[in-house]
């Protein structure tokens, strides 16, 4: 079992309560520079005695060995960060299976669950699948969906994914053990591959509408990076925002005010947000403290 985050955790109890014999687990090693606000497998493993390896490169030849003389059945991949090469996925003798974080085909690739909420989608899963050298790519064995909620930040419905991937899993393990679980086609056309996201792409275009600007908010909210944008030429991160009025008609010039207490921000593209956690300079400041700072408003917005 290669796996990682919430939804590694999760799937690796999924397995031991089904009864199944894990030979190993392949972990990553935690990056010093990463908040850590996730389960960590390792412990998972070490809670249940069963051995656990965090390679640098889980395709080197040894880490191959290895598995290759435990004559897996099966090996599952559970949120794991790196690719998986064909001569590891031709080593299972009933199929290499992996774990996506949406209802494929629809966001394959990287960080589903945040492009998933900065897209403004309603809804998204968990997908179990078989591996092919194509990423995400495989036969659909089973998926649960999950609401996304207007406010939802990326980790919240991550959290809701990884519940998820445990229902899906749990359903899915006594027919493959059986030798008859389903075996669907994805029809790819029907979705597409995104890429990883770096802090950069939390830059706030303020020229966007109001419903895009949340949507974008929640797709980076902490534990990640954080919306990034300057007030009146200041670096400033928006954590937390809620539509006031989603109108699509374009407003001009974006600026922030603040009134009856709250800070507002009008749109370029239209509509008006409330940002009810700020930072300037690092760190939090309220409406009060944007008079304070400004001296008056309307303050510009930048990029």
């Amino acid at each position: 079992m290669f796996a990682y985050h919430d939804v590694g955790a999760r799937c690796l109890r999924v397995l031991l309560a089904h009864g199944i014999h894990v030979p190993l687990v392949v972990t990553h090693a935690d990056d010093p520079r990463e908040n850590i606000w996730f389960e960590r497998v390792a412990d998972v493993a070490a809670k249940n005695e069963l051995p656990a390896i965090a390679p640098s490169d889980p395709n080197a030849d040894d880490v191959v060995a290895r598995i290759a003389a435990s004559a897996p059945d099966f090996l599952f991949s559970f949120y794991y960060r790196s690719m998986l090469t064909p001569a590891l996925l031709a080593l299972p003798r009933r199929g290499a299976l992996n774990m996506h974080g949406s209802l494929l085909p629809k966001y394959r690739g990287r960080a589903p669950v945040n492009w998933a909420v900065l897209h403004g989608e309603r809804h998204t899963g968990a997908t179990l699948h078989y591996m092919t050298d194509k990423p995400d790519a495989g036969d659909i064995v089973a998926q649960q969906a999950v609401p996304i909620l207007p406010d939802d930040t990326a980790a919240d419905v991550l959290r809701k994914v990884a519940v998820a991937a445990e229902i899906a899993l749990d359903a899915a393990l006594p027919a493959l053990i059986a030798g008859a679980g389903p075996r669907f086609v994805q029809d790819l056309a029907q979705g597409s591959y995104f890429g990883g996201r770096t802090p950069e792409d939390g830059r706030i275009d303020w020229s966007r509408s109001a419903q895009q600007i949340h949507d974008l908010v929640r797709a980076v909210a902490p534990p990640y990076p954080g919306a990034i944008t300057t007030i009146a030429g200041a670096p400033a991160r928006i954590l937390t925002t809620r539509v006031i009025d989603n109108s699509s008609i374009a407003a001009g010039e974006p600026v922030l005010h603040v009134g009856d207490g709250r800070i507002i921000v009008r749109c370029g593209g239209g509509g008006t947000l409330a940002v009810c956690a700020l930072e300037i300079d690092g760190a939090p400041i309220d409406a009060a403290g944007v008079l304070a700072r400004f001296g008056c408003t309307p303050v510009p917005l930048g990029r």
